[in-house]
């Protein structure tokens, strides 16, 4: 028998503010454990919260750019349980009047558009981390407050590559609006895992399987490949499923039971009795929209209209922001487009690799890109040449006309001196020169590269074809 997967994702976001949710405490990474604290994030008796306006407003937008409807009515809620990085015993978050509902994410997959329903984004606040040492337990407070937003999506998936290519659109989105920083490694991005198994043409879904707390894509995608056989093995062998919550081990390479899973009338939702529900008008609405951003699918199409990219450049190119951020300063400065994707995807990213920087750090100022393509384009200096000025740039920052001036290297484009050296060439290389008479048309580019290689790279490709080719007439 055939069956089929059916996956939706729940992914908790850090949103990028300055202060965490309802209090003034500073929202940052790195801080010495138990710093960024108050009575009003560690759960005092008698303290007050205070929305922050900035957290709602960058779930609004959120909201938006994942084409959701904003609720003109929301509110929050107490999610009651005990757990130590919990300060109040309960974590103020949305239930029943979610800020963002009914949104869809589009993505490329598979050489096709792919839509993933988005059911809900509601805003609550992260919780502390817990640290276990060879003896004792610990908990730093610190994230205790952030904002973080639940991403809710649909069970529209049925793969494993297909949840990790809606994950990484899902994250490029949010990097576009500016919401959050999505830096897995400082534990921004946080991600549960429903999956469920079922024969296929069966209209009835399998029992519901969480997978908790995954901290990688990566682990996301094997944790479903691993996850789905499991399902499928177990009930050909006649076994029953339960609604459970398991966790990945990522040394192992499986998921192991933690307990049966919570409905949500466990966790006694009720109204929060300290925060006034949110209501957005028509003003506060457009101001949030005004910061709509142009979208990654929306960047890419643009990219292969406006500078006649393919489309594995402009995807390339649009994936990162600041990548193409980068790439449209550096465009702006010559009409060959190409040239610049060229230089960026084949060239920088291979040595931003190499050095170990990222697009931010690089040493080379877009604009000087667009005057390395100025100098090929124009002829002054060869292709060979431009990858060496390339180098020279990587390492010392300097614009590429200083470099081609300090070292010399404008190309040869006199015909006279080129044409000495071809029949140096010819002279030297009779059996080649035959060859190619012959009827080997291939044996022209050892003279052209023994030309090449007694001009120092500085002869000109083109001039030099064509005088080879007169001369072997």
């Amino acid at each position: 028998m055939n069956y089929e997967a059916t996956i939706g994702l729940e992914t908790h976001v850090q949103l990028k503010t300055n202060t965490k949710i309802f209090c003034g405490c500073a929202n940052e990474f790195g801080a010495p454990p138990n710093t960024n604290v108050c009575p009003v994030c560690l759960g005092m008796p008698g303290v007050l919260p205070v929305p922050n306006e900035e957290a709602i407003r960058k779930t609004a937008l959120t909201g938006m750019v994942l084409n959701c409807e904003i609720s003109r009515y929301s509110k929050f809620d107490r999610k009651n349980y005990f757990y130590p990085d919990m300060p109040k015993n309960y974590q103020i978050s949305q239930y029943d009047r979610p800020l963002c509902v009914k949104g869809v994410v589009e993505f490329e997959f598979e050489g096709k558009i792919k839509r993933v329903g988005i059911t809900r984004v509601h805003l609550e606040e992260d919780v502390g981390k817990n640290f276990h040492f060879a003896t004792t337990s610990g908990v730093d407070f610190n994230r205790a407050g952030v904002p973080l937003m639940e991403i809710v999506s649909e069970p529209d998936m049925s793969g494993a590559a297909e949840a990790f290519a809606y994950l990484n659109a899902l994250k490029d989105i949010l990097i576009y609006a500016g919401v959050s920083d999505c830096d897995m490694e400082k534990g921004m991005v946080r991600c549960d895992v429903n999956v469920s198994v079922r024969p296929v043409g069966q209209k009835e879904l399998g029992k519901k399987i969480e997978i908790k707390n995954m901290n990688s894509f990566s682990g996301v995608r094997n944790a479903l490949e691993y996850e789905i056989q499991r399902q499928i093995a177990a009930v050909e062998k006649g076994g029953t499923l339960i609604q459970e919550t398991r966790r990945w081990d990522d040394a192992a390479g499986v998921t192991e039971s933690m307990r049966t899973k919570e409905m949500a009338h466990d966790y006694r939702y009720f109204p929060d009795p300290d925060l006034m529900p949110f209501v957005a008008n028509d003003e506060w609405l457009n101001k949030v929209k005004q910061a709509m951003p142009e979208l990654p699918m929306a960047k890419k199409n643009r990219f292969m209209q406006q500078y006649q990219l393919p489309a594995y450049d402009a995807g390339v190119l649009s994936a990162d922001l600041s990548l193409s951020l980068y790439f449209e300063k550096a465009a702006a400065g010559t009409k060959n487009g190409k040239a610049v994707a060229n230089w960026l995807i084949n060239d920088l990213l291979r040595d931003l690799t190499e050095a170990k920087k990222i697009i931010d750090e690089c040493p080379i100022q877009p604009q000087h890109i667009a005057e390395l393509v100025a100098l090929q384009d124009s002829g002054k200096i060869s292709n060979k040449i431009a990858k060496d000025v390339f180098v020279e740039m990587f390492k010392t920052s300097k614009a590429p006309g200083a470099i081609v001036e300090e070292k010399g290297l404008t190309q040869v484009s006199d015909a006279g001196a080129i044409e000495a050296m071809v029949d140096e060439a010819i002279k030297a290389n009779p059996q080649v020169a035959a060859d190619y008479k012959a009827g080997n048309v291939n044996a022209i580019n050892r003279l052209k590269g023994a030309v090449m290689k007694a001009s120092k790279g500085k002869a000109n490709p083109a001039l030099v074809d064509e005088l080879l080719k007169k001369k072997l007439a």
